[in-house]
């Protein structure tokens, strides 16, 4: 049978962006699928832009593997682009000594995930390098930078134009059959064969799933979503690194990032929702104020600006424990050429160029590349 395209890619985000630079640049036919106008415009562009070590996922996991690994794939990938990046480095902060053992905590983990550049911190060295700090000790993460991530996607959609790849915008995901050797797939009113189909639409993962026949839905996890807004300071930023509590929930906590400009942003909170809305709620400042001044006591009173929100597709309960990437193949579902990713959340920026080389290999492995 003759194919339209090889390879269709559902999402243009920053997973699915880099899925379908990876297939292009070994020489793939590629077509991304995108619904809407631009890329990369929920996710991907709703988050903190940090490159992450890989500190806090469990050893052994995807989360783990992918974003030791992708870090260095990031950091030689946009030193050899020249997009923008900064190596400024992170500051795991204890406020209390209930939280020593925490911290402890984390730097096995990050030893046990093969993050061997964690230095701790006593609070005077910490306070040498934060004087704004309040602190009991630290945990100095040197690997830790932020990238301008606009600017990263831009790079991968140039490179699979470049490659023979295309990107059909405003064209959203309709219906999938799976057909003799490959998949009858309908978008935008259009149907286009190919051989290989992998849906990595993030927020909608789940919606896309379900319209593919023939998938069994015991193979389509439930998707949770938590909504975390961002405030801006109307004052001047004191600190030079990243400044992250000590975790102790499902989230990192609401940290202090900074971005290229030099401009501070505090956030992410975590709010479980049951539908997608973007809309920050000022009243929400009251909880950071709280949380801030544990690591910041001077936080100027009425500073904090709302500033957006972003919302990541979790595969676990509000009372789970944190849940792994889900990259599904036919080995889980039986359907050869199908490649469905679930829970694509953070760490999915820093680990994009390893998630492509990995979706590569599953569709290698069931040879359909």
């Amino acid at each position: 049978m003759s194919f339209d395209v090889e390879n269709i890619v559902i999402g243009a985000g920053v997973i699915g962006l880099a899925i379908a630079r990876t297939l292009a640049v070994a020489g793939r036919d590629v077509l991304v699928l995108e619904r809407a106008a631009h890329f990369g415009e929920e996710t991907s562009s709703r988050n903190s832009e940090v490159i992450h070590a890989g500190i806090y996922y469990p050893k052994d996991s995807l989360k783990a593997r992918y974003c030791v690994e992708g870090k260095h794939q990031l950091y030689d990938y946009c030193a050899s682009r020249h997009i923008p990046h900064q190596r400024c480095g992170k500051l795991i902060v204890a406020t209390s000594e209930a939280e020593l053992e925490t911290l402890d905590s984390l730097a096995a983990k990050a030893a046990a995930n093969g993050v061997d550049d964690i230095q701790y911190l006593a609070r005077d060295a910490t306070l040498k390098m934060e004087p704004s700090l309040n602190c009991t000790a630290a945990l100095l993460s040197p690997s830790t930078g932020i990238i301008d991530s606009h600017q990263l996607m831009l790079s991968y959609v140039g490179e699979i134009e470049n490659s023979g790849g295309a990107i059909a915008y405003n064209t959203p995901f309709d219906k999938a059959e799976a057909i003799v050797d490959g998949f009858a797939v309908t978008a935008g009113g259009t149907t286009v064969h190919c051989r290989n189909l992998i849906n990595s639409a993030g927020l909608s993962a789940q919606n896309v799933a379900a319209k593919i026949t023939g998938l069994s839905p015991d193979h389509i996890p439930t998707r949770y979503l938590t909504k975390g807004s961002y405030f801006t300071m109307t004052a001047r930023s004191p600190f030079s690194h990243l400044i992250y509590p000590v975790p102790n929930t499902a989230s990192l906590g609401i940290h202090v990032t900074i971005d290229l400009g030099g401009q501070i942003r505090f956030g992410p909170d975590q709010e479980w929702i049951d539908q997608i809305d973007y809309e920050v709620d000022p009243a929400r400042c009251i909880d950071f104020y709280e949380a801030i001044r544990r690591y910041f006591p001077a936080l100027p009173d009425d500073c904090l600006i709302p500033a957006y929100s972003g919302i990541r597709p979790k595969v676990q309960t509000p009372e789970g424990a944190a849940a792994d990437f889900i990259l599904s193949g036919e080995p889980e579902h039986g359907i050869q050429g199908l490649v469905n990713l679930f829970g694509m959340e953070s760490p999915g920026l820093t680990s994009s160029l390893k998630i492509g080389e990995a979706v590569k290999s599953i569709l290698t492995e069931t040879d359909r590349l």
